[in-house]
């Protein structure tokens, strides 16, 4: 396995934990997966999901709370309405991360995180 391949799997993985109707950045990814200043090769990880693997990328967000997707795109549109079905407010294309950031306390991460 390349090392990029374990970084994809440890930030699908951390992607994983993410409760229902919780949102997280793309920096916060990469710092729980062990891959601090990292938040682009998240985004990019997310591309690279096989086929059979389920990961919840509709609930990363750019820190700002904003969809990395452009406003009305077919995608904004698609990331909108998973994170609606889940009980998250969309509005502007944004999240108020106050309110729907996913903060994990240190028993979510050591019983969850396998690596």
């Amino acid at each position: 396995m390349k090392a990029s391949q374990s970084a994809y799997e440890k930030i699908w993985a951390t992607i994983d934990l993410v409760p229902v109707g919780k949102v997280v950045s793309y920096g916060q990814i990469a710092d729980l997966a062990g891959l601090p200043g990292r938040a682009r090769l998240v985004g990019k990880s997310l591309g690279f999901v096989p086929k059979e693997r389920t990961v919840a990328w509709y609930k990363v967000l750019r820190s700002n709370g904003q969809i990395a997707f452009p406003k009305g795109s077919e995608q904004a549109l698609l990331q909108t309405g998973l994170l609606q079905e889940e009980g998250v407010v969309v509005l502007n294309n944004r999240v108020k991360l106050a309110e729907f950031q996913w903060q994990p306390d240190l028993a979510e991460l050591l019983f969850g995180l396998k690596y």
